[in-house]
């Protein structure tokens, strides 16, 4: 910006840029929603813009590389949605209980998951056999484990997990519970609240059941 408050030339093409790849962005969510994820072409990308699909190159030099966005915001979006419900529920403390706050967080993940079936698909299910995320993109999906894996860590060193679990097996167990209810309600129930869905209705007895299995004996 110029001193005198006005937007340089550079600075517009800039915002064109970024305002034009959010679009693609969203068109293609847009377009796995009702399409699937294999059905997303960049042709129909371009179509729906109104530009050419040579144009596209400018801002994804290929599909793959917009599955790539796709995928790392996905993952974002879920992390940060999952940070800010940890923050809601208050600090961990050895007077926590862990299988209520466990059954919240997965609850608040699977609703996210189910609210963007689109972004799930790519994410967790791998519809596309020739298509692997980038280590970039993949880092997102590292970065949400973590703070999970962190999580779960804090409930070992409080003494609310009992002595010798392992707290990675703990987060595989959650994520296999919540990958199935979810897998279970997007290809049965597609569009179903989660509460009124036949297998989100029973996540909370599920997780209880996996957590409680992890707790001191004397708890």
């Amino acid at each position: 910006m110029r001193t005198d408050g006005s937007v340089q030339p550079g600075q517009r093409r800039a915002a064109r840029h970024e305002e034009t790849r959010e679009a693609i962005v969203a068109l293609a969510v847009e377009i796995m929603g009702t399409e699937g994820v294999a059905g997303l072409t960049l042709g129909e990308v371009a179509r729906r813009l109104g530009v050419r699909t040579p144009s596209l190159y400018t801002y994804f030099p290929s599909k793959n590389a917009l599955y790539d966005e796709l995928f790392r915001r996905g993952w974002t979006a879920a992390r940060a949605h999952l940070v800010a419900a940890a923050a809601e529920l208050g600090d961990l403390s050895q007077h926590t209980d862990v299988v209520a706050r466990g059954a919240a967080l997965q609850e608040v993940n699977t609703r996210w998951a189910i609210d963007h079936p689109a972004l799930t698909q790519l994410m967790m299910f791998r519809p596309l056999p020739a298509y692997e995320p980038s280590a970039e993109a993949y880092a997102a999906s590292g970065e949400y484990f973590a703070f999970v894996v962190a999580e779960v860590d804090a409930y070992a060193r409080l003494g609310l997990l009992r002595a010798g679990v392992d707290p990675a097996e703990v987060v595989e167990n959650l994520a296999s519970v919540g990958a199935g209810v979810i897998s279970r309600h997007l290809a049965n129930e597609p569009g179903v609240p989660f509460d009124l869905g036949r297998a989100t209705r029973h996540l909370r007895s599920l997780v209880t059941a996996v957590v409680t299995s992890y707790l001191p004996l004397d708890s």
